[in-house]
This record gives C-alpha cells, structure tokens and sequence, in this order.
C-alpha cells in the first residue's frame, strides 16, 4: 500500500508495524475485551515526525488512532470494529525529559514517557509530581492527559488537568500548536490547552507537556483502617480533614470482596488488619516538616476516632516497607480483579458527602436486575471517585446469552444514580466507546452541540480516534431524556 511505504520512507521500516504478530499488543486492549484491526502501526521519534504522519493519513483520508500505554479501561485507545482500520501512532520512542527547573517547580516532557519514569525525575531534583496510578510503570503521560487521569492525589493535588501548564499538540491537519508555556498566569485569551486535556485523542496528539511539580514530602504517614460501613469512613474522612487540612492526601476506600480478590490473586499480598470481612480504607498524610510530628497527628486523629467508635481496627505504618506494602495492596486491585473474573467497572464520582447513599441506592438498582450479584467496590473516597464494580466470575459471565445487553442495563442503573445526586458517570477513565450512549443521556443538548463543534473546527474530516467521546449527531442521538442536569 502507498501509504504504508510512505511510512517507512519516513520513519524506516522498523518503525512501521504491519504484521499481525507485531500489532496484538496494540489492537486489544489490556483486559481482552475489545479488539480489532489495524492498517498498521507507526513510532515516530519526534514530533516533526508525528505531524509527517498525520498530514499522510489526512491526505489519504485514513483514521488516526493516538495510544499511549494502552491501560485505558472504557476501549478508548484500540480500534473499532466499524469503519475503516486506523493507523496507530505510538509515542513509545518519544520518551525524552526535554528539561527541569526545579525553581519554576516544572518539567518539560516527550509524551512518551513513562509516568513513573516523570515522577523519579521529579524526585531526583527533590520534587514531586503528584499524579500517581496503579498503572504508572507503563502508562504514558501523553495518555494520561488525553484521558485527563485521576489517580490516588486527587484529594490533594487535583487531577492531571490541574498539573498541566503548557502542552505542545500535533493538530488533525498536522500542523504543530507549541503550547509550552510554563507559567502559573497566562491571560491572553483561550487556554487551549484544556481543550486537549481530556479529549482523548479526538481533537489532537499531545506530543510534549509542561507538569507542574510541588515540593518532595519529607514526612509520610500512612495508616490502613478497619470500618464497618461507608458512612462511618465518610466519618473518618471528615475527622482527618478537620485535623490536617493539606496534609491529607489519600483516603481510598475498599470492601472486603475487594480485598480478598487481590489476596487470592496476586501474590506476596498481605491484608495490613486481622479482619478482612469489613470496609478498609487507606489514609495517607505527607508534609515537608518533622515525621515524628506527622506520626504524632495521625495517632491523635486515630485515637479521637477510634474512641468515637469510627474505626475497628487499624495499623500504622511503622517503616517505608510497611508503608509501600499497605500501597501494594491498594495498587494491585487491576491485576487481580482481571485475573478473578468480569467486573463491569464504573466510574462514578457524586459530591463526597453523599457516597454511602450512593452505594447502597445502586447495588439496590443493579441487584433489581440480577439479584445477589457480588459487588468489588474501590474508590477514592476524598473525591468522590467510587469504582462500583458488580462482578461475575468467568464461568457466569460466559453463560450469559446477551451480555452487552446486560452490561448495559447493570451500568446504567448505577449512572442512573450518579446522576440523580449530581454526580458523573466518568470521573477519570474517560469516555472511550463504552460509554458515548450515556454522553447522550446525561449531557445537555447545549454542552453536546459545543462539543461537537469543537470537534469540527479542529477535526472536519473525523479521522481522530473516531467513535470515541462523542455519540453519532443524528436526531436518534438526541432523545427527550436529555435533561439540564450535567454528567461531568
């Protein structure tokens, strides 16, 4: 094919991938759940080359589909089985740290990079960048801004959209925007570069980033508490932020079905309390002062909450090994629950306050269509992210006649719910193509129509990452259930 040859003349022919041995990775995403073809795959090294590529494709009309680290949990970053095969442009070779200035507290990066690899840089130089996954040893920032990633530190670090300053994007026409501003105050207009923050690939390819970095905490204090239900960890949360304000900057919430799916299935994991039959939630406090005094406030916190009957039990970590296994647990929550069975994960956030009403209204929702259904349930409490996953083992999950039919009540009855408390139906994880049915009936027909138009102004053909994000603009799309409420 000409365009294929095209690609190699540019690139050289390592850096065109067309065999279907050399495409698996990247045509499936990581859970196996979707998976189709490509026309090829492509590793530019630098962005003059990302835009060569993208002006290719625009003159001959094929789609193009960004992937970063191909963690994306709603099958944003792999191909589609309509339409036409795309090419997928891999950043993996643009993984340079293009600079650090540790006293404009920010760092210059490829999109490629990794983002564990960006947070040992910013260590290096006694900085930190706070925006932490489980998947962070091989998702990549670009991907990380384009799906506009959470993580642990929202609570106090906000997500990735609040750690981007500049960004430098290879438009649909393949024009380069050198966005890479570094500055805290930039008041000359349009701040575009949240428009691609978020967008997922469908309006752009981030190629470069200005992060935002903060000072290294030299203090950590971590500690992992036994609950006996959602409103008494509510509790808890509240008692630690009367107390430490900043300095609380994780509190994760986990059930017991949550717990025990990542003992049996990963293994060297331990659970930090006696009981595992309960709720657990994980608190973390850092600061840059005296870890004694750190260590002072968390068991005063513990105490008052222990004697208010908040907690059952509860460990604090005594060393950094303790500490980074009590994480362990909490980061492998991914690996385990892929490994146990089908959990159709939502990504629900609704204002902190009412987190237990939301739990307990949609389990009652989804177990009014297959009652008994076991829930994994884990989420970042101190923002309101809760990852409400009912679950089927592999087995139950395979007897199923019409299991998208299925999945697709169970996640609106939980989106249902979200909405009805003012939440969102995607707090982190993106859109992707699960979940462009319910842009159509959360989001407002005046928010849709400025999306879409956003969309054509920056991508009038429709080759980025199409089917993502933004549901089909015909009249069918837009039904009366659309109402003023907002998803986001």
């Amino acid at each position: 094919m000409a365009l294929i040859e095209a690609f190699k003349r540019l690139l050289g022919d390592t850096a065109v991938l067309t065999r279907e041995e050399d495409l698996a990775a990247v045509t499936e995403d990581w859970r196996g759940r979707y998976r189709a073809p490509a026309l090829c795959a492509v590793l530019p090294s630098n962005t003059e080359q990302v835009a060569a590529v993208v002006r290719l494709c625009a003159e001959s009309g094929v789609p193009v589909l960004p992937q970063g680290g191909n963690t994306s949990l709603c099958g944003g970053a792999t191909p589609s089985e309509q339409g036409e095969p795309p090419v997928i442009v891999l950043l993996t070779r643009m993984r340079r740290i293009r600079s650090l200035d540790p006293v404009n507290n920010t760092i210059v990066v490829d999109a490629g990079c990794v983002l564990a690899t960006i947070q040992e840089a910013a260590a290096a130089a006694g900085r930190l960048y706070p925006v932490s996954l489980g998947a962070e040893g091989s998702c990549q920032i670009g991907g990380n801004i384009a799906t506009n990633a959470g993580g642990t530190g929202v609570l106090r670090y906000g997500n990735t959209r609040d750690n981007v300053l500049g960004l430098e994007v290879v438009l649909p026409d393949g024009s380069i925007w050198d966005g890479l501003y570094a500055l805290r105050k930039n008041n000359t207009g349009y701040d575009l570069k949240h428009l691609f923050i978020g967008s997922e690939g469908t309006l752009g390819i981030v190629t470069g980033a200005v992060l935002k970095l903060h000072p290294l905490p030299t203090a950590e204090a971590v500690a992992w508490l036994a609950v006996d239900n959602p409103q008494k960890a509510l509790d808890v949360l509240g008692l630690f932020q009367a107390s430490c304000n900043s300095r609380l900057s994780a509190f994760e919430l986990m059930n017991a079905k949550q717990i025990a799916l990542v003992l049996e299935q990963v293994p060297g994991r331990r659970c930090p309390v006696a009981r595992i039959d309960t709720w657990h939630v994980l608190v973390e406090l850092s600061d840059t002062g005296d870890a004694e005094a750190l260590a002072a406030t968390m068991q005063a916190v513990l105490e008052q909450a222990l004697e208010a009957g908040m907690i059952s039990d509860g460990v604090v970590a005594a060393s950094e090994a303790q500490r980074k296994a009590m994480w362990l647990v909490r980061h492998s929550v991914s690996e385990a629950n892929k490994k146990a069975g089908v959990g159709l994960t939502s990504d629900t956030a609704v204002p902190v306050s009412t987190v237990p009403a939301f739990i307990d209204q949609a389990m009652a929702g989804v177990r009014a269509i297959v009652p008994d259904l076991p829930f994994i349930i884990v989420g970042h409490m101190g923002d309101g992210n809760i990852h409400l996953i009912p679950f089927f083992t592999f087995a139950e999950w395979d007897a199923l006649t019409d299991r998208d039919a299925l999945a697709q009540r169970i996640r609106r009855a939980m989106n249902d719910v979200a909405s009805a408390l003012r939440g969102t139906f995607s707090a982190e994880h993106g859109v992707g193509r699960t979940l462009t049915s319910e842009m159509v009936r959360y989001k407002p027909y005046a928010e849709l129509a400025l999306m879409r138009a956003v969309k054509q102004a920056f991508d009038p053909k429709g080759l980025f990452n199409p089917g993502r994000v933004l549901p089909p603009p015909s009249p069918s799309a837009l039904p009366s259930i659309v109402t003023s409420q907002t998803g986001d």
